[in-house]
């Protein structure tokens, strides 16, 4: 413990994070060439990289062979009763508690980023990088299109394996990295006198983005066959999105302040961004019929997935037909992001502002960017 504190009063913690950053490198590329088939055939690629590749591919799995990665547009059941090595699309419970940890680490160093540049204290950041929230989903959208326009038989806007940077959580990484980006010329930009407000400008950079990417996905829709414009799925998500999170956050104000006295209409933000997700997702599984949307969607999240089939298990078979078997998704997000909020007391965000401010920026994050994209994929037909 001694050692660890003199390691960082002498280097920092920001270049201790750095060197452990590539200590992980070294030990991940060692690792795989001492034993390839152990740790990247059937761990890294099976559930990490193999998914990526089969969505990209737009295949239904795709299968590890003695000459590479090969996409399978079917058999996959198959294929997995013989024993072969198979990656489907999607995320499973192993990817998904290695993507927390990697979301977890990555914060931490963000954070030392932060602290080095002397920002992230003002809560107006928090504002600016929502636009950023919604372009991973807006982008995740625009894969999806790839995918359909290579159905059709015609050239996509982005093909592999540029597409992979697109496609979930690899997009995670890629905005990351973007907003950052434009986070630190934005700051630069402010030092030297040539903008206002960094916060401000990196807000409506994001926005701009946001808008071509919007833009693009119009021109597709009302131009290509493959897409359909449904703006009946934009305006009701939306609309239902901001009622119940509205009528939550009032609800707070109303008999229990306290909840949203630490994060105020951030609070609001965060548990909207989550009713969008648990919005979509019920829209999509259960009532695209109601809004004339000729389109079928299935869960690629474990959690929703397992949600469903246990909603369809209990619930009677008259009660399934008349409101479907995904409407307790919509509860436990609302649920979570609520209680979320409540932990972000006023003491808490004083004494950590930097801290506090991005934990509720990752926590928005993984609602509002998958649930802008299964809203969007229906809005625009692909």
């Amino acid at each position: 413990m001694e050692t660890f504190e003199r390691a960082v009063d002498e280097y920092g913690p920001g270049q201790l994070w750095v060197g452990s950053f590539a200590a992980v490198l070294l030990v991940a590329v060692g690792a795989v060439m001492a034993a390839p088939q152990a740790v990247w055939d059937r761990f890294l690629w099976q559930y990490f990289w193999g998914p990526v590749y089969a969505d990209a591919k737009a295949a239904s799995c795709a299968e590890m062979t003695a000459s590479g990665p090969q996409p399978l547009y079917d058999g996959c059941r198959a294929a997995i009763q013989e024993g072969r090595l198979i990656a489907e699309p999607g995320y499973t419970i192993v990817s998904e508690i290695g993507y927390m940890l990697i979301l977890v680490y990555m914060l931490v160093g963000v954070y030392f980023l932060l602290e080095r540049l002397d920002i992230a204290e003002d809560p107006k950041l928090y504002f600016a990088f929502v636009p950023f929230m919604l372009l991973g989903g807006a982008l995740r959208t625009v894969e999806d299109a790839t995918d359909r326009a290579v159905d059709a038989g015609v050239s996509p806007i982005v093909e592999y394996p540029l597409s992979s940077l697109i496609i979930s959580p690899v997009i995670y990484g890629t905005v990351f990295l973007l907003t950052l980006l434009v986070l630190v010329v934005c700051v630069d930009l402010e030092q030297r006198g040539i903008v206002d407000s960094y916060y401000r400008t990196t807000g409506a950079v994001g926005s701009i983005f946001v808008a071509v990417t919007l833009l693009y996905l119009t021109f597709v829709a009302l131009t290509r066959e493959y897409a359909t414009l449904y703006p009946s799925v934009l305006i009701t998500t939306v609309a239902l999105a901001s009622a119940l999170s509205y009528g939550l956050y009032r609800l707070f104000e109303s008999y229990r302040p306290a909840l949203n006295d630490g994060t105020g209409y951030i609070g609001l933000l965060v548990i909207w961004g989550h009713a969008i997700d648990g919005v979509a997702n019920v829209l999509l599984a259960d009532w695209l019929d109601a809004l004339n949307v000729p389109l079928t969607y299935y869960p690629k999240h474990p959690a929703n997935a397992f949600i469903i089939e246990a909603t369809e298990s209990l619930q009677s078979a008259g009660l399934t037909a008349a409101i479907g078997t995904s409407w307790p998704f919509l509860i436990v997000k609302l649920a979570v992001a609520s209680l979320v909020v409540s932990l972000f007391n006023q003491e808490f965000i004083d004494d950590s502002p930097r801290y506090a401010l991005l934990l509720l920026i990752a926590v928005t994050a993984v609602g509002l960017g998958p649930g802008t994209r299964d809203m969007l994929r229906a809005t625009f037909g692909i």
